[in-house]
């Protein structure tokens, strides 16, 4: 596959340095970086290029880890780099390394901590203040301090929970400040940033526009950009961005699967050609794609196909799109993450990720594949997109391939339609949906026994799901009125032909995904 754009180095900017260990939520310290107007740059341990980076940034962080430091082939740091007067702040596996490092004990510990923990600061911590829950997942444990270090936070089972060296500016916290499960979590992210890295605070959505512009400028120079759309937030915005960058050399393409909701087509045909300056172009191509998934029941297979589909139906209409040698995506990071990234295992392929297939012949340009959707959404409103387009709940490229169950046939997709609609019409009605990140029905591949007018059926179950979420890497169901439930039941198993049960997925991400495929 082609080299892709993402965010601009941005090297005017002042630059916080992530050191990545290969922690779950290393992007997710990115995240909340530049929440904060800090730009922040993620650097494998093992990369060639981290001591320069180093050299070049403001202060760092190390990453949390799957690895034990006790392990001598565990990820490691040259010790030098701490020499270089650079504030540091180690998270969990990046706790422990310092503690190493510089002079600490580390141990495993009788008991590991997971998950909540009541944390206690220590009077004169410069980051930890205040008492509360934080976020832990740990079995070693710092269990002497380093020469010069003090103690800054402990709990019950974790003696040394954070430590710092304020002369020298390096801290170090056992918990996950990141994560939205640790309380204070971002005021100790931002003492850090802000009283001890002496961080400006420069680094804005509008920045990222300017300079990710240009970047799409120097490197599509005169060529001629095909930019799929879906109409979802992502594509749209990575639109508005080559719209800005190169004018009329962009061609964006709207391509109904099949697989869309009911109505879908035409909202976002109106919507785009509204609020978008650029040459939209729109193709049926239902019969090919419902063609190409029969008999197909896999979820990986389903993505594989649909991605590889996508790519002829460009291909076979290479003429009428001017020769475009660049293809664009609004590839999201937690679609890399979940796909398999080199510091995280595979979850599921995304269409758009890992779906694409070898022969491919365009490049691929994908701007905001190291970005968050919160963030994606305050780009778009950088770009003076409105409301209606920038807050529109995600909905997956393979459409409602990856919320029918098994097989995809015309009538399963008629039910998931019809149900889907009324959910989602209830939830807007009732106000219910404001606050949602994502509301739909999805079609499982099972049957039961049902009683309608004194006779036996035996039809297809529906599933329920609302969650509500800050970046889909993790997202809790909606707690939804019982009675509206009890009237989206009615609704559907009335109104919907070949439906006789209806549920409700109560299930966290974690342990389960949003989408059921």
């Amino acid at each position: 596959m082609c080299e892709t754009v993402g965010v601009p180095e941005a090297s005017q900017h002042e630059t916080l340095l992530i050191v990545d260990f290969g922690g779950q939520y290393t992007q997710l310290i990115a995240r909340k970086v530049r929440e904060q107007n800090v730009f922040s740059r993620i650097v494998a341990w093992n990369s060639p290029s981290l001591a320069a980076a180093w050299s070049r940034a403001r202060a760092a962080i190390l990453s949390g880890g799957p690895k034990s430091v006790l392990d001598p082939q565990s990820p490691s740091l040259d010790p030098a780099l701490l020499d270089q007067g650079k504030p540091v702040l180690g998270i969990c596996y990046g706790h422990q390394l310092l503690a190493k490092l510089v002079g600490g004990k580390v141990l495993k510990a009788a008991a590991g901590e997971y998950g909540r923990q009541k944390i206690k600061p220590c009077e004169g911590s410069a980051l930890i203040r205040d008492p509360g829950f934080v976020w832990m997942s740990h079995f070693d444990t710092v269990s002497e301090l380093p020469p010069g270090f003090s103690l800054s936070a402990q709990t019950d089972t974790c003696p040394i929970a954070a430590m710092e060296n304020a002369s020298k500016k390096i801290f170090s916290v056992q918990f996950h400040p990141e994560v939205s499960h640790t309380e204070h979590g971002f005021e100790i992210l931002s003492r850090f940033l802000f009283d001890e890295a002496g961080f400006a605070g420069d680094w804005t959505p509008r920045n990222f526009v300017d300079e990710t512009v240009e970047l799409i400028r120097k490197r599509v120079g005169g060529g001629k950009v095909l930019c799929a759309v879906s109409g979802g937030v992502d594509s749209t915005v990575a639109a508005a961005l080559l719209a800005n960058a190169i004018g009329p050399r962009l061609t964006c393409v709207f391509v109904d699967h099949g697989l869309l909701r009911k109505n879908e087509a035409e909202e976002v045909i109106e919507s785009f050609r509204a609020h978008i300056p650029a040459h939209l172009v729109f193709y049926n191509a239902s019969k090919q794609f419902l063609s190409a998934l029969k008999g197909v029941s896999d979820p990986e297979e389903k993505r594989r196909i649909i991605g590889a589909e996508f790519i002829r139906v460009f291909e076979a209409h290479a003429d009428e799109l001017k020769d475009c040698s660049f293809l664009a995506q609004g590839t999201l990071y937690p679609d890399v993450v979940e796909s398999g990234s080199p510091t995280a295992s595979k979850i599921k392929t995304h269409h758009n990720v890992g779906g694409l297939p070898d022969w491919m012949k365009m490049e691929l340009i994908e701007p905001l594949r190291d970005l968050f959707k919160d963030e994606v959404r305050r780009v778009g409103y950088a770009l003076g997109l409105p409301a209606a387009m920038i807050d529109r709940e995600p909905f997956p490229g393979p459409g409602l391939a990856v919320r029918i169950l098994g097989e995809i046939t015309e009538d399963k997709l008629r039910m998931t339609r019809e149900a889907d609609h009324i959910f989602r019409e209830e939830l807007r009605v009732t106000g219910l949906n404001v606050g949602i990140w994502q509301s739909y029905a999805a079609l499982l591949d099972v049957k039961s026994v049902g009683v309608m007018g004194d006779e036996r059926t035996y039809q297809h179950a529906v599933a329920l799901r609302a969650v509500i979420s800050a970046d889909a890497m993790t997202a809790h169901a909606a707690n939804l009125p019982h009675e509206l439930l009890e009237r989206v039941a009615t609704r559907i198993v009335n109104e919907v032909r070949g439906v006789n049960r209806v549920l409700y997925d109560y299930t966290s991400k974690p342990p389960a995904t949003i989408e059921w495929e």
